[in-house]
């Protein structure tokens, strides 16, 4: 399997490559979704590419204006031809398709809105937010399934600003302890919403909360169908959520007590700025 896994990755490599030849006739995308990270953006991702004039990048994960995952190589410096190279040629979308991509990193890292804003303003951006005090116990399961994380969750979540505050200090968001460790810090909405408004004007982005989102697809999948301008009649067939991890530990009360009370202020600062409170 990871034989198989590694093949693929190469391959995807090279073809990726080839696409740069003609990036100064490919694309750039019409709205991005920006995350949040463990919130339903595969998902969403998988539900849009079904819709025929819905054109997804050729990775999902794109992972330019936060500069990647990997914290040796920086996407970004690669440039706008990398860039371009994950989208269609321009000649081959039509009229009235759209063309997209779905980083959820991009909602978290300070550099990415200013990057973004830059390259392309008229963007259309679509954040996808889960309740925190869920979301970071996922993220936690995550990184302890990818044997990133070597202490126990409350242990992870006493220590985060400790393990943070030198990171943060110099700026370093592609250190691996902002990416895989920051389990509270992702969950402050407002504070990350606030820096795309301050690029974005207010109809450029559209805010779902996953747990509205998934109780009532269709009805959310329309909203962003209107959102960014295709026919909002289509129906997707494939409704199945996807990268759904299947080895979800109990987590105490005492965790859940303690992420509710941290989350609580902040939950109430992002219902005001949005004027929805989705009863977190």
């Amino acid at each position: 399997m990871l034989v198989l896994s590694s093949m693929k990755s190469y391959v995807r490599g090279v073809v990726l490559k080839s696409r740069q030849a003609t990036w100064q006739n490919r694309a750039l995308p019409d709205f991005v979704i920006i995350g949040a990270q463990k919130a339903g953006t595969s998902s969403l991702y998988f539900y849009l590419s079904q819709h025929p004039q819905l054109l997804p990048s050729f990775n999902k994960e794109v992972h330019f204006f936060d500069g990647g995952l990997d914290p040796g190589v920086d996407n970004f410096e690669k440039g706008i031809l990398w860039y371009r190279a994950h989208f269609p040629l321009r000649k081959n979308i039509g009229f009235h398709q759209k063309t997209f991509e779905a980083s959820p990193l991009y909602i978290f890292n300070p550099l990415a809105p200013r990057r973004i804003f830059d390259i392309i303003p008229q963007v259309k951006i679509i954040a996808l937010l889960r309740n925190p005090t869920e979301r970071a116990i996922s993220q936690y399961l995550h990184e302890k399934r990818k044997n990133r994380e070597p202490l126990s969750i409350y242990e992870a979540l006493q220590k985060e600003e400790a393990r943070l505050e030198a990171v943060i200090g110099k700026k370093d968001y592609k250190n691996t302890v902002f990416m895989h460790h920051s389990y509270k810090n992702r969950g402050l909405y407002k504070d990350q919403l606030e820096r795309y408004l301050n690029c974005f004007s207010r109809d450029q982005i559209l805010v779902i909360a996953s747990e509205l989102f998934f109780a009532n697809p269709d009805v959310y999948l329309k909203r962003v169908f209107e959102f960014v301008g295709v026919d909002t009649e289509c129906k997707v067939k494939d409704l199945r959520p996807r990268n759904i991890a299947n080895n979800r530990s109990d987590v105490a009360p005492d965790v859940y007590k303690y992420l509710n009370s941290f989350f609580l202020p902040h939950n109430q600062a992002l219902y005001e700025l949005l004027g929805e409170n989705y009863d977190w």
